[in-house]
């Protein structure tokens, strides 16, 4: 059990510089974590010795190390990424006028893959989608599609935190929003991860050989920021436009799913 625990403090502190970015000392990872100093040290060392940290110039503390993308491209070898995702987020990004983002589902998780975003669009961030499934867009494509126990499951892993005055509390209420995403195929996110921002998220589903319904691997999402109703610019206005893009995107998604499928068969 030791063990179990000096290896969660090691993960939390590699967040913590993650989070930081370059630079952040030992002093301000042990006050950020509550660790006394000494234990911060030893993990931070140990993190550099294995190559997932790097100690930079004395004054400027620590950065993340050279084993990381390494790791980052072994997830992704693992992940459901469509064929062309790039030009298919551009296209959306260009269509809707705002923010794209491809997520790949990995059981009850979720990972982003690829942004297309700009300045004048810039794509949110969200440090943990654990806990944020409830309150985003893709998060509650992934939790309508699991069967009632395990959303229960995950829903007790999780839990139900607020984080904006809209983040849905209730479980009955969550229960009712997921019914209207699983009939739309389509979920938003009202304000409700971030304050006065407004995101839409289409489904992508990969093929199934005796053409199902398909499996949801993942799901392209846009986010805008939220302006009075009427004024130029608002989510009233932009609405049909953000999904006809998503939606146009998604189904490009699943399409070079199942292109890639019918060059397998193809080759035998």
């Amino acid at each position: 059990m030791a063990a179990l625990g000096s290896v969660h403090r090691a993960l939390r502190v590699l967040e913590v510089v993650a989070d930081a970015g370059d630079g952040i000392t030992a002093k301000a990872v042990a006050r950020r974590l509550e660790y006394n100093l000494s234990t911060t040290y030893h993990l931070l060392t140990s993190l550099v010795e294995d190559g997932y940290l790097v100690r930079l110039e004395p004054a400027r503390g620590f950065g993340l190390g050279p084993k990381l993308p390494a790791l980052h491209d072994r997830l992704r070898s693992q992940l459901p990424i469509p064929p062309g995702l790039g030009a298919t987020l551009r296209e959306a990004h260009a269509r809707a006028g705002a923010a794209v983002l491809y997520a790949a589902f990995r059981d009850a998780d979720v990972v982003v893959v690829d942004v297309d975003d700009c300045p004048a669009h810039p794509v949110p961030t969200i440090s943990a989608w654990r806990g944020a499934l409830h309150a985003t867009a893709v998060g509650k494509l992934l939790l309508a599609d699991l069967s009632p126990a395990r959303l229960t499951e995950v829903l007790a892993r999780d839990g139900q935190r607020r984080h904006a005055h809209r983040t849905i509390l209730d479980v009955d209420e969550l229960d009712w929003e997921l019914d209207q995403v699983r009939r739309r195929d389509l979920a938003l996110d009202r304000s409700e991860f971030q304050e006065r921002l407004a995101c839409m998220a289409a489904p992508v589903r990969r093929p199934l050989p005796d053409g199902g319904r398909g499996e949801l691997v993942g799901a392209v999402s846009v986010a805008v920021p939220v302006v009075p109703a009427g004024g130029p610019g608002s989510i009233f206005d932009r609405r049909a436009r953000m999904e006809d893009a998503v939606r146009g995107a998604a189904a490009r998604a699943a399409s070079a799913f199942e292109d890639e499928i019918s060059v397998r068969w193809d080759r035998g």
